[in-house]
């Protein structure tokens, strides 16, 4: 089931780089304004600005911290005002706390992670129901979180923090799809796996892609735009019997 019209305003938080740059780009091209959130970075939000720009999207850059509130509320005030009326989200915005065993894991790191991973992406997901519910008079839309093998997985060694904290959005993913089955909101998540981003080198282990990608079954890392286009599809009309589904974008790890 596709459309032509326009799907509306999407809100991609986290989208100055990585996955979240990369579903920016697509979606426009898919055909939505996009609100491209972020919190540090404004060069590069500005960049993937003008890059949707240059094939013909629309977008604009919005400044907000996902977990403080009252930011959160702004963005999306903002992005309706400039692009029009929001018909979808996604919670790509996240931290990994860097890598730590837990027994040296430090209360300040737990508690930064869950706020912008867990927190952060509630926020987003009650701001866009109050938005998109049919209940509440809304359009309907549809809601994809973006989450990790790292919640199958327990990252043991490396990042359990996180991992815990993608739990937390798996769990908050089926909660939320089918709290809001009947209102015209699909609710989904994609779990990436091992992906060729800037992160792990911004983590520390600049090797970490060439490290593990022999334990992935297809033998490489993913690539941004293959995540991308997994969430772009559960956006689309295409998957509209689709919800409360934890997609895996791992090559088979």
């Amino acid at each position: 089931m596709r459309s032509d019209a326009a799907p509306g305003t999407l809100i991609v938080t986290g989208a100055s780089r990585g996955i979240g740059a990369a579903v920016a780009a697509l979606a426009a091209r898919r055909g939505w304004a996009v609100a491209v959130n972020f919190c540090n970075g404004a060069d590069e939000a500005a960049a993937v600005v003008r890059e949707i720009a240059a094939a013909g999207g629309k977008a604009v850059a919005i400044q907000a911290d996902v977990a403080d509130e009252e930011q959160v509320v702004q963005l999306f005030d903002t992005a309706a005002r400039e692009l029009g009326p929001i018909r979808g989200l996604v919670n790509n915005a996240g931290i990994t706390g860097g890598f730590a065993r837990v027994e040296d894991v430090t209360l300040t790191t737990i508690n930064r992670v869950f706020a912008i991973n867990v927190a952060g992406a509630m926020l987003c997901g009650r701001e866009a129901v109050r938005r998109l519910s049919t209940r509440r008079g809304g359009p309907g839309g549809a809601i994809v979180n973006v989450s990790s093998l790292a919640a199958r997985i327990g990252s043991p060694g490396e990042w359990v923090h996180y991992a815990a904290s993608k739990g937390a959005v798996d769990t908050f993913t089926l909660g939320l799809a089918r709290e809001v089955a009947t209102e015209g909101i699909r609710v989904n998540a994609v779990a990436p796996g091992l992906i060729e981003t800037g992160l792990h080198a911004a983590n520390g282990d600049p090797t970490r892609l060439q490290r593990l990608s022999g334990n992935i079954p297809m033998r490489r890392a993913g690539e941004a735009a293959e995540v991308a286009e997994a969430v772009v599809w559960l956006l689309s009309p295409a998957a509209s019997y689709v919800t409360g589904t934890i997609l895996e974008v791992g090559g088979g790890r």
